[in-house]
């Protein structure tokens, strides 16, 4: 397959389109982009949560026939789903089995013995998803600096896969001490289930994370088994039905980290598509800073099921190498399974437009975690849920037109919302359904501020003078009110914001990053082993783009080292200078970590030998380039953008408020609050003094008034 850019200046084809779309747990999410002509079409309908690749199918075929696209001329398909969280957090993953090294069997459940709250004394952790009866131990040892001090007993490992598959498993997690330096016998245990039992989806440690403290590691590797059959045979269906349907181009999925995936990659490591539609909102974020000249933004993404935020800081989303899913706590950390894999770094609120709203035991709104998703959704949604949900509470408000739901296509019930919430929140609190709606309002913007506070203060990023960029199809009805508890000054909403997820997907490359701990002293190095250090990954990484299509010439690295002053616990990420040799690089590694050090702690006045403890490669195919002006479908268009009005409720009581269509507000146009801007997918609330402006990109720019 050959190299190309994705550049609107210089397409392949006069007539090529790209499809991004993104799989949410109550909608999935369509865009549609012609790059001859620099337009976006766009499209949302409800998940089908029994198999997400049926709407992926039915709303691509639906959004290709009204444009009269066909199938054939789509020349890549990019995806991003939470298919792989959703399968941790419900257990819906395959019985998997395990293979550790012996003595070691108990890792998974003793973790960190650590308490993430002191004063609670009924602490729960997340069960191992691997139970204790599908894990054998095998006789083998390697020491920490990769000696073998017992070689493996093949034997046992044969007779261990044996048992385990006899129970059942379909999966199987290998596990070994120290295989971070020396896989050999991760690699020899492999090459014998393979053989023997071909019908094992296997995972090995060393392969999925590559770095010392085997607990992590261990969860990690767990996490890819677990879930690897489930997403190989997601992505087959949906590589099938693509095809069935006259698709010939590139399926891509999304990763956590901000790159893109060819199928097989995407087969062999799903845990790297964890949180990968989300990750695409925040790069989102990014491409508009770029374009605005806003360097610091906070980008917060609500959808029908959760809300994320993530921080962008000098143009780049934040990044790290550790997560937790499946929290038992939303805010707490310790209390979920750690994964291990480079991800953009988030923090998730779990608030919805489905989260359902109830008065706990200490006489207070409580909302989500527990979430009505798309089926049956809502109340007001008509297909038999009765529990109060967030989105009932925003049509009662009066956000949302309960005729122009999704422009139209999906009529809202506000009967069954009203009633809903005076079952539900109400009555129990003895207030009318207004104030209870608003209450729930209330909660979940504070429950979002609260959630940006902490994350920023465990960064180091100060947000009071950075803006806001808010989108999904919940975001922009609360956005403004966040941004106030926060006392930002700026939101931005960009043009398609209730589905700007599924735009990041086409602007994300091809790319692939390794880690692997390899604790060296920098005194003990010399320039000729620096390099060396790099070589093997760089290869490694670079392989799997060559498998996708992309020409060695268009490959790009970006290499990064952690690292510490020697006896210390903690190491800090160091960037390596890109296109600079790796010995002249070396010559200036002290001083670029003096300076890292300096930024992330204030001071740098140690004079300690230092240490490298992780070695991190990036390879990146082509840039995925969408013109900052590209236009969207029916911008542009020409008549009176007021639609009329409707009343809303603000802090107190109804009022009128003027309705504008989006398509229609023409550039350098404002807006005074209160008012409420709708498009098809999301409708931006504006409170009574604040301002909003249409710049030439027709986003909508708001600054907060005084109040």
């Amino acid at each position: 397959m050959r190299s190309r850019s994705l550049a609107i200046g210089a397409p392949s084809d006069p007539m090529s389109y790209r499809l991004g779309v993104d799989i949410g747990g109550t909608f999935t999410d369509f865009a549609l982009f012609n790059e001859a002509r620099g337009e976006m079409y766009i499209h949302k309908q409800l998940t089908t949560p029994d198999d997400p690749s049926r709407a992926v199918l039915e709303g691509a075929k639906h959004l290709l026939a009204r444009k009269n696209v066909d199938m054939a001329e789509l020349e890549s398909v990019a995806h991003g789903t939470t298919l792989v969280t959703n399968a941790v957090i419900e257990r819906r993953g395959a019985c998997t089995g395990m293979l550790v090294s012996e003595g070691f069997r108990d890792v998974l459940d003793m973790a960190r013995e650590t308490r993430y709250d002191l004063f609670d004394l009924r602490l729960k952790f997340p069960e191992p998803l691997v139970p204790r009866n599908l894990r054998r131990e095998v006789a083998e040892r390697v020491t920490f600096e990769g000696a073998v001090e017992r070689a493996l007993d093949l034997d046992a490992v044969r007779a261990a896969i044996s048992e385990l598959v006899e129970q059942g498993i379909e999966a199987l997690a290998i596990c070994f001490l120290h295989s971070y330096i020396n896989s050999a016998h991760e690699d020899a245990a492999r090459a014998l289930a393979e053989r023997e039992f071909p019908n094992l989806y296997i995972s090995t440690s060393a392969d999925i994370f590559s770095n010392m403290r085997e607990y992590e590691r261990w969860t990690t590797a767990t996490v890819n088994a677990y879930t690897q059959p489930l997403f190989d045979r997601y992505l087959q269906r949906l590589a099938d039905g693509l095809a069935a349907d006259g698709f010939k181009g590139q399926l891509l999925v999304m990763t956590s980290s901000g790159g893109m995936l060819a199928p097989e990659a995407a087969r062999r490591y799903p845990v790297r598509a964890i949180e990968s539609g989300p990750a695409a909102g925040a790069l989102m974020s990014a491409f508009h800073g770029r374009a605005l000249e806003i360097p610091d933004l906070l980008s917060f993404d609500m959808g029908g099921t959760t809300a994320k935020g993530a921080l962008v800081n000098d143009y780049q989303p934040l990044k790290q190498y550790h997560m937790e899913i499946a929290r038992l706590h939303d805010f707490k950390r310790g209390s979920g399974l750690p994964v291990k894999v480079p991800v953009i770094d988030m923090v998730e609120i779990g608030s919805g437009g489905g989260s359902l709203a109830e008065v706990d035991e200490r006489g207070l709104i409580r909302i989500g975690p527990r979430s009505a998703g798309a089926d049956p959704g809502p109340a007001c949604y008509g297909k038999g849920g009765t529990a109060a949900a967030l989105t009932d509470a925003n049509l009662v408000l009066g956000y949302l037109d309960a005729d122009f739901f999704l422009g139209g296509d999906m009529k809202l019930d506000s009967a069954a919302a009203q009633s809903a919430i005076e079952t539900s929140v109400a009555k129990p609190l003895g207030v009318t359904v207004e104030r209870a709606a608003w209450g729930m309002f209330e909660i979940i913007n504070e429950d979002v501020a609260r959630a940006f506070r902490i994350h920023a203060s465990e960064r180091g990023f100060d947000y009071r003078g950075a803006s806001m960029v808010a989108f999904g199809g919940s975001g922009p009805v609360h956005a403004m009110a966040v941004a106030r508890k926060l006392k930002i000054p700026r939101v931005i909403f960009p043009a398609g914001a209730g589905v700007m997820s599924a735009f990041g997907l086409l602007v994300s490359p091809l790319a692939f990053e390794l880690s692997r701990s390899e604790p060296s002293a920098i005194a003990a190095l010399s320039s000729e082993r620096f390099a060396a250090g790099f070589r093997a990954m760089e290869e490694e990484a670079s392989a799997l783009l060559r498998e996708a299509g992309v020409e060695a010439a268009d490959i790009r690295l970006r290499r990064r080292l952690d690292m510490r002053y020697q006896g210390q616990g903690y190491e800090i990420e160091v960037a390596l200078p890109d296109g600079d040799l790796l010995a002249n690089v070396f010559a200036g590694l002290p001083e670029l970590f003096r300076r890292a050090y300096a930024a992330t702690f204030s001071s740098s006045t140690l004079d300690e030998p230092l240490e490298i403890v992780t070695w991190k490669v990036e390879a990146l195919g082509p840039e995925a380039v969408l013109s900052d002006g590209f236009r969207l479908e029916g911008a542009g268009d020409t008549g009176n953008a007021l639609k009329g009005s409707r009343q809303a409720y603000f802090a107190d009581a109804y009022l009128d408020c003027p309705v504008y269509e989006r398509a229609l507000l023409a550039p350098d146009m404002e807006v005074t609050g209160p008012a409420l801007i709708e498009e098809r997918e999301s409708t931006c609330v504006i409170g009574p003094g604040d301002v909003v402006r249409v710049d030439a990109r027709r986003n909508l720019i708001a600054e907060l008034g005084a109040q």
